[in-house]
């Protein structure tokens, strides 16, 4: 278990089993990370990314294989999201709930 943020109404707690993936490419340009899925990710879910003390989250609203549009990811894809920050190879993306 992961605990992020201050003691407080606002602590994130973040177990182990919403790990969704991790970031294996960042296009800094464009602005896209490359999650390797550990498991289901679909268009429309909360996710945070956490790198160290670096944290951000958004909502998924589009998402890429192979350069097709596609609604949802299955564990061992590898999928094409935009970010709204810029994050680097090995940040771990978790289901926020």
């Amino acid at each position: 278990m992961v605990s992020l943020g201050s003691r407080g109404p606002k602590e994130v707690i973040i177990v182990d089993k919403d790990l969704v993936g991790k970031v294996i490419h960042f296009y800094d340009k464009i602005g896209v990370a490359v999650i390797k899925l550990g498991k289901a990710l679909k268009v429309g879910d909360e996710v945070k990314f956490v790198h160290g003390e670096n944290t951000f989250e958004q909502s998924v609203e589009s998402m890429q294989l192979e350069h097709e549009q596609v609604k949802g990811g299955k564990k061992g894809q590898e999928v094409a999201i935009k970010v709204d920050k810029e994050t680097k190879s090995g940040t771990l993306v978790y289901l926020v709930r």
